[in-house]
């Protein structure tokens, strides 16, 4: 089965289940290449996703969408999604409720693209993989998750607001790009200095960034 078949699998389970929360709000499922080598992933769809059924549509998503062509890439070229996949009402918070819900969806899908690059946008999408991350201090940081590079980035529309977030994310994306060109090296120097051998940020909170 190919990857985007596992995807579409996916997404027909999610649009069945009628005990998942939310399941009145449409389903906004992740979009873009399936075999991308960046994925990013934020935390909620907003009322433009869910009325277009797209993740990352409205002005955080043009901002988005922005930031990837200043890396010299489309939208079309990379994966985008969310952990939670329906909006929560007045775009509220995701419930820890929701996000355990949806989380095991989660999982599926990024093993399904396997990207080379997890970029998170905002703080419920680094503690899924960072629990005890904190925005502030590591966005723009660089770790491995397991066997895939984890970056965690503002949230779009948190640069929206605040001018000095933007040019922070800006700095990250070019950061982003330079991590992307440099993967394979990166893998190289791992499995050559097994003695700093890097753990889930996840699974150990004193888990150090790469840079």
């Amino acid at each position: 089965m190919g990857k985007g078949e596992i995807l579409a699998e996916i997404k027909k389970e999610l649009e069945e289940n009628k005990s998942l929360p939310l399941f009145g709000a449409n389903l906004v499922f992740g979009e873009g290449d399936p075999s991308a080598e960046i994925m990013f992933i934020g935390e909620a769809p907003g009322f433009y996703e869910d009325r277009d059924q797209r993740p990352f549509v409205g002005r955080a998503g043009k901002l988005l969408d922005r930031l990837i062509g200043e890396i010299g890439m489309k939208r079309g070229d990379v994966y985008i999604t969310n952990i939670v996949k329906r909006r929560p009402p007045e775009n509220r918070d995701p419930f820890p409720e929701e996000l355990k819900s949806y989380k095991p969806y989660l999982a599926r899908e990024i093993e399904a693209v396997n990207p080379k690059i997890v970029a998170t946008l905002g703080r419920f999408s680094m503690n899924y993989f960072y629990p005890e991350g904190k925005i502030s201090r590591d966005q723009g940081r660089v770790f491995w998750w397991n066997d895939k590079i984890l970056v965690p980035l503002y949230h779009p529309a948190a640069a929206l607001r605040s001018t000095s977030v933007l040019g922070e994310l800006e700095k990250s994306f070019q950061k982003l790009k330079a991590v992307a060109a440099k993967f394979d090296e990166l893998v190289k120097e791992r499995k050559e200095k097994p003695v700093a051998e890097p753990v889930a940020p996840a699974e150990k909170s004193e888990q150090k960034p790469l840079f």
